[in-house]
């Protein structure tokens, strides 16, 4: 039957569901709003609406790797011990595995997966795992070959950070150690050149500024401004970084010499850039026993 948008929005606004949810809903219960009520809080679908609310910013990175592309996950919850859920790492593993095949995260959770899509499948864990969850980011990686590694790992694949380097050239022992080196030292670019331009010129300001704060000479700026810029450099892009397994070489040194070429990398942490809510004890309790 043709349920008219109105009534669905109306259903969405009740129960929190999401408007696809809401709209199979009431197809189910013939355009019934209290039975589709019901019928949503039987699937759990509105229980997972009212969590939808809470800050998920614990969880699980995941990788999945076919031949020469690589894709890598980070798929949230509200708090650590989820990471530690079969049912959770089994869903992070599958979402990983359909990221391969996608470009960008919005796609990602449109995906197909099992008899739905991955949204579904992130739902569904909500109403039986008892926490909101999102499926944050993603990024896929092609190369001749895309070496990974996963640090603080809970199982095969999945972990606290993730991250993977692309490279032509086949030494891949080289690529993992660089995958490893990216874990540890977190680049915020590959070369000067992929920098954000926004981001160098600010830097560069900030630099010149504080310069002339500390009451150096104007004609001395440029001097030091070049010193901070190459130590910046060093500190935050990938090529230029001291290689951490040794510091006598940078990661450009170390890619020349086995003949290897960087030709992209990626780093996920679990919550970084999330503002966590901040609660006292008591009110965690509070909440806990609120279910």
């Amino acid at each position: 039957m043709s349920i008219p948008a109105v009534q669905v929005k109306q259903l969405r606004d009740k129960s929190g569901a999401g408007m696809m949810d809401a709209k199979r809903a009431l197809v189910a219960c013939d355009g019934d709003m209290e039975a589709a009520l019901d019928w949503l809080r039987t699937k759990g679908l509105a229980k997972a609406a009212k969590k939808s609310g809470r800050t998920a910013a614990e969880g699980l990175v995941g990788v999945a790797v076919d031949s020469g592309t690589a894709a890598l996950v980070e798929v949230n919850a509200e708090t650590d011990f989820v990471a530690n859920n079969k049912e959770f790492q089994q869903l992070v593993r599958e979402v990983s595995r359909a990221a391969l095949a996608v470009e960008d995260v919005d796609t990602l959770r449109a995906a197909r997966l099992g008899d739905g899509t991955v949204e579904d499948a992130v739902v569904e864990k909500i109403a039986t795992i008892g926490e909101n969850m999102s499926v944050r980011r993603m990024v896929r990686l092609e190369g001749e070959h895309v070496a990974h590694y996963i640090h603080n790992s809970v199982t095969e694949g999945l972990g606290k950070i993730g991250t993977l380097v692309a490279i032509t050239g086949s030494d891949t022992v080289t690529a993992r150690q660089i995958a490893m080196h990216v874990a540890a030292s977190n680049p915020i670019a590959l070369s000067e050149e992929n920098l954000d331009p926004s981001v160098a010129d600010r830097e560069k300001t900030i630099i010149a500024d504080q310069a002339r704060q500390s009451g150096k000479p104007e004609s001395a700026i440029e001097k030091i401004t070049a010193g901070r810029w190459r130590k910046f450099r060093e500190e935050s892009i990938l090529l230029d970084q001291k290689f951490v397994m040794n510091s006598d070489e940078t990661v450009r040194t170390v890619a020349e010499r086995t003949g290897i070429t960087i030709v992209g990398f990626a780093r996920f942490e679990v919550g970084e850039g999330i503002e966590k809510e901040q609660e006292d004890f008591a009110a965690e309790v509070a909440k806990a026993m609120e279910g």
